[in-house]
């Protein structure tokens, strides 16, 4: 048959067929009839009466399931949309509207553009966090200021003395308060003395004694040191204390705990530095812990070494003393163990300090009742054991200390007190 005048083409049915309609004023699902006419789609109901007409060119894809078409009204206020799984009237519908997305393709590409940014974002993250805060932490470290290392340090202090202090003694968990560590105090002040004196830093040094019996010593950020009563009884001269001391100095110096602490606390931490906010959230529980648990880079590890034989000749010491105390506990099977987990190499390390360290004669950093005051810093004091009747005097209390020495083992060192003197310790 021939299509004449009389029939035109317009004449022939528009492209029908069935979907749900919600109409956006409630949840009521609405079986419909949907025409693809000329201008827009006419939304019927089952007894074919007209609910709503769509125009094309207001029509909106919405994120639907597979096989199923979801449209919207471009600036409709309300939640109307149709759903149609009917695929000829689906494919009908792409074909008049020329300004939908036609098949999801512009969808699809927006879901993959999502993925791959979200992809990107997530490495961008790693990336940071493996590199760009250590490099960030290194460029940042010098810039800050002395004053602001200092507080950065006394907030770090409260959480690490309270890890360290497992034995809750509060006050007492520092050695040299008492009356037979007063001599003890006083030695140590004088040995970190003339190291501070030599090291020329900008800040004020301060070491504490702790009772704690690991061979170990580290530096807080602003000056802090600990040493551990470990560290002091299996020290066999003021030189090996000395070297260790200024071995974390070095780090002071060279503000290692700083740039270690603001690399392992993260971005939060250095915003928070910024601000002046050292003691909101977590940040600083995460820092307390990398200083008591840091084991530095090699590099690292060097430059203190480095420091540490530079400052010991400065100030007329044995410039080979940490070499001597590292390979001598580094030899003890159980200490050898923790002293190569803290610090890399170390036996690479006694043979570096040993090639560098410069020959010539040297002083005894302290004299010998110095020094066995020093041992004794840790001593319990008379509240805690029997004293002779009448009471002892501080003055009387350092001789005892220094005749104890001269002839019988120390009560906290595994050595005689007379292996530590000069003798002993030039070696």
């Amino acid at each position: 048959m021939t299509l004449t005048a009389d029939t035109p083409a317009a004449a022939a049915a528009p492209p029908s067929g069935r979907a749900i309609y919600f109409d956006g004023t409630c949840s009521t699902r609405n079986d419909v009839v949907v025409e693809a006419a000329a201008a827009g789609l006419q939304i019927f109901s089952s007894d074919r009466h007209l609910l709503d007409e769509w125009l094309y060119a207001e029509l909106r894809r919405q994120a639907a399931p597979d096989g199923m078409l979801r449209l919207g009204r471009n600036g409709e206020t309300l939640l109307a949309r149709l759903e149609i799984r009917d695929a000829a009237l689906a494919s009908a519908i792409e074909d008049r509207a020329v300004t939908l997305d036609r098949g999801g393709a512009a969808e699809r590409k927006l879901r993959r553009k999502v993925v791959i940014l979200s992809l990107a974002a997530v490495v961008s993250l790693i990336f940071t966090a493996i590199i760009g805060v250590p490099v960030l932490a290194t460029r940042v470290t010098p810039l800050i200021p002395v004053s602001v290392e200092q507080k950065l340090g006394s907030a770090v202090d409260s959480q690490i003395r309270a890890t360290l202090d497992t034995k809750h003694l509060g006050a007492a968990f520092v050695c040299g308060s008492g009356a037979n560590g007063a001599a003890g105090r006083a030695a140590l002040d004088k040995l970190v003395g003339r190291l501070q004196a030599a090291a020329a830093l900008p800040y004020s040094l301060r070491v504490d004694v702790v009772r704690r019996a690991d061979f170990n010593a580290f530096a807080l950020p602003g000056g802090h040191i600990y040493v551990f009563q470990g560290l002091i009884d299996r020290a066999q001269s003021p030189d090996e204390l000395a070297g260790v001391l200024a071995h974390e100095i070095g780090h002071v110096a060279h503000r290692d705990g700083t740039r270690t602490v603001l690399q392992a606390a993260g971005l939060s931490f250095l915003f928070g530095m910024m601000l002046g906010d050292f003691v909101g959230g977590g940040a600083v529980v995460i820092a307390a812990k990398t200083v008591v648990r840091s084991s530095y880079s090699r590099r690292v590890e060097t430059a203190a070494d480095i420091y540490s034989v530079g400052l010991m000749h400065k100030v007329g010491g044995d410039p080979r003393a940490l070499a001597t105390i590292l390979a001598r506990v580094t030899a003890d099977k159980d200490e050898g163990i923790k002293i190569l987990a803290d610090h890399p190499d170390t036996k690479d390390r006694v043979i570096a300090i040993n090639a560098i360290a410069p020959a010539g004669a040297t002083t005894p950093l302290l004299g010998a009742a110095d020094w066995a005051a020093l041992k004794q810093i840790c001593a319990p004091s008379p509240a805690a054991a029997p004293a002779p009747a009448g009471g002892t005097a501080s003055a009387s209390g350092t001789t005892a200390v220094s005749g104890a020495t001269s002839g019988k083992a120390s009560a906290s060192a595994p050595a005689p007190a007379g292996g530590t003197n000069a003798g002993g310790g030039q070696k």
